[in-house]
């Protein structure tokens, strides 16, 4: 063997049966937004820069580090999705979207890509589940976002006693000058406790300081204004009303004053989810999210109240405990062929229970009968379909039940309603 391609840093194969655990969780996910009256979304992996540097900030993580940008053979600039709302926001600017929905709910599944430091629960290419809701400002929305998030981790077999929901509010932007004047203030007399970046944030964003995955910086940062002390009564009721509202949907959270999420388009409520349970490790925030009432204005629409989420998939993979093997679907039937002759006949037999929605396996390079069922047994298959010379004369199967050990005989033409009677 010569070199074997190498996959790139930070991108996964993801095989089976791993793909089967990736199929519950899809199928889960799409069973609580769709219950929630959310609709999918489908845009492009590819966007223009400007969307990114407009919308999630030119002094965050995502866009200054982490973004696979490059000029395409036009020379534009291009990037990769590092994540999913301002593309969905562009997607509802160029529908037009408010003229035909006063109320729109979309969500998504799909690859979003950061060059980030690869490790466990933080990919170069990972997967998110994400939804934004349009057209609503009532706090109760909020909350109803989070409860359909505790909903799905649940019915992922998450447990609510091993998640935490917390939350804060950033107030509204006009808010914000007062607090950045207090962080700036405090940051600057302990200038010298901070590191090279988050110097030149202290400069252009200082509140992406909070941000900082710098232990020094995240010590200092436990000692600074918090933005609670510095909105006004509107924000704090507004924030309150939230929290009554998860309170009486039966969802337990806590309030993190120093919460800030790290991209620059939010406004007022925004959350995350850490799991406790499952292989996570550190990093341990399956989902976030939160408002942000001015994105859509900012990128030249109307002024449109919203609010959206992004969920891990890898993460919350990590957090479900069950092994990726027990979710996969079991095989329904093998078929054992101890000739050419018992091939040919039972191959359109086979195609006959594949066209009822009986999952069958046909092993087509033959061998012992022996070999072959201990093949049916490791495949966990249910029932094994023997066909011999003597089969093929007369048009009659042999059937193991692999569990129970029988064994009967079935006519050609009764074959998938006794099939299906055996696995029932």
């Amino acid at each position: 063997m010569g070199d074997v391609p190498a996959s790139v840093k930070g991108m996964n194969d993801i095989l089976p049966p791993d793909v089967s655990k990736w199929h519950f969780l899809e199928e889960k996910a799409r069973g609580v937004l769709e219950s929630f009256a959310y609709r999918e979304l489908r845009t492009p992996v590819l966007e223009y820069t400007s969307l990114f540097t407009r919308s999630v900030g030119e002094v965050t993580d995502v866009v200054e580090k982490q973004m696979y940008t490059f000029d395409d053979r036009d020379g534009r600039s291009v990037s990769m999705r590092p994540e999913g709302t301002a593309p969905a926001v562009r997607a509802y600017l160029a529908a037009s979207q408010w003229n035909q929905e006063p109320v729109t709910r979309w969500y998504y599944l799909g690859p979003m890509f950061r060059h980030e430091r690869a490790q466990r629960g933080r990919l170069r290419q990972f997967h998110q589940i994400g939804a934004e809701l349009f057209g609503v400002s009532e706090p109760s929305i909020d909350a109803e976002m989070i409860a359909m998030l505790a909903t799905l981790l649940t019915e992922l077999g998450i447990p609510p006693a091993s998640f935490t929901v917390t939350l804060n509010t950033l107030g509204q932007p006009e808010e914000r000058p007062a607090y950045r004047d207090a962080l700036v203030a405090f940051l600057t007399k302990h200038r010298d406790r901070l590191d090279e970046d988050s110097k030149r944030r202290l400069e252009l964003n200082p509140l992406r300081v909070l941000d900082s995955k710098s232990p020094d910086v995240q010590a200092l940062v436990a000692e600074a204004p918090v933005i609670h002390d510095h909105i006004g009564d509107e924000s704090r009721a507004r924030f309150a009303r939230v929290r009554e509202v998860l309170t009486g949907l039966g969802v337990a959270h806590e309030v993190d004053p120093r919460l800030v999420r790290g991209l620059d388009y939010y406004t007022a409520t925004i959350f995350e989810i850490k799991v406790t349970a499952g292989d996570l490790g550190a990093q341990n925030t399956v989902c976030g999210g939160g408002r942000y009432d001015r994105l859509v204005e900012s990128l030249g629409g109307p002024k449109v109240p919203a609010l959206g989420f992004g969920l891990g998939i890898e993460r919350a993979l990590l957090a479900m405990a069950e092994p990726a093997a027990s979710f996969e679907p079991a095989l329904a039937v093998f078929v054992a062929t101890l000739d050419p002759a018992a091939l040919g006949y039972v191959l359109p037999l086979a195609h006959r229970l594949r066209a009822a929605g009986i999952r069958t396996e046909v092993e087509h390079r033959g061998g012992s009968l022996k070999s072959q069922l201990k093949r049916a047994d490791k495949l966990r298959a249910r029932l094994a379909i023997i066909v011999g010379e003597n089969e093929v004369t007369a048009r009659r199967v042999q059937v193991k039940d692999l569990a129970a050990g029988t064994q009967l005989e079935i006519a050609e033409a009764d074959l998938e309603s006794k099939i299906r009677q055996l696995l029932d």
